[in-house]
C-alpha cells in the first residue's frame, strides 16, 4: 500500500461511475469495454458510437496524464514478467491479454461491464464474476509476487 491516494481514486471512480451512468441513461448501453470493442468487429450497425466511445477512453486517458501530471508519482512501466518465467515480458503480456480476452468471452463481460455496471443492476452473475476476479487476482499477486 505504498501508493494509496483515496482522494484521486474516489474522483476517477465517480467519473468512470458517471460515464457508465450517462451512457446506460444516453444510449441505453452498458459500457463494458469489452462488448463496446468486441461488436465493432465485424461492423455492426452501431459501430460509431462504439468508436467514439472507446477513442474518448483512450484521449481521456491521455489528457489525465498530460494534463494532471501530479497523480501518479513515476512514468509508466510495463510491468516486468516474473524470473520463474523463461518467455520474457513480451510473451507474458500476450499470454495474459488472450486469457482476458477468452475469459470476458465466455463470462459475457469483463471487469468495468460486471463490475461496474453489472453490480450496479443487482446481477447475479456479475456478483460472482466479480468474485472470480478477486480470488484470481490475489492468488496472481500471491504466486507471482508483482504488486
Amino acid at each position: 500500500m505504498e501508493n494509496f491516494t483515496p482522494i484521486p481514486a474516489a474522483i476517477g471512480g465517480a467519473f468512470i461511475g458517471l460515464s457508465a451512468a450517462l451512457l446506460w441513461l444516453g444510449n441505453g448501453r452498458i459500457a463494458g469495454i469489452s462488448g463496446i470493442f468486441g461488436q465493432l468487429m465485424p461492423p455492426a450497425r452501431t459501430v460509431v458510437w462504439r468508436f467514439i466511445f472507446l477513442a474518448m477512453l483512450v484521449l481521456g486517458a491521455f489528457l489525465a496524464a498530460a494534463l494532471l501530471p501530479g497523480l501518479d508519482n513515476k512514468p509508466a512501466t510495463l510491468v516486468e514478467a516474473p524470473k520463474w518465467f523463461g518467455g520474457g515480458t513480451p510473451l507474458w503480456i500476450a499470454v495474459a491479454g488472450l486469457l482476458t480476452g477468452f475469459g470476458t468471452k465466455i463470462g459475457n463481460g469483463c471487469t468495468s461491464g460486471h463490475g461496474i455496471c453489472g453490480l450496479a443492476r443487482f446481477s447475479q452473475r456479475s456478483l460472482v464474476a466479480v468474485a472470480v476476479f478477486f480470488v484470481v487476482a490475489i492468488l496472481t499477486v500471491t504466486i507471482t509476487g508483482i504488486v
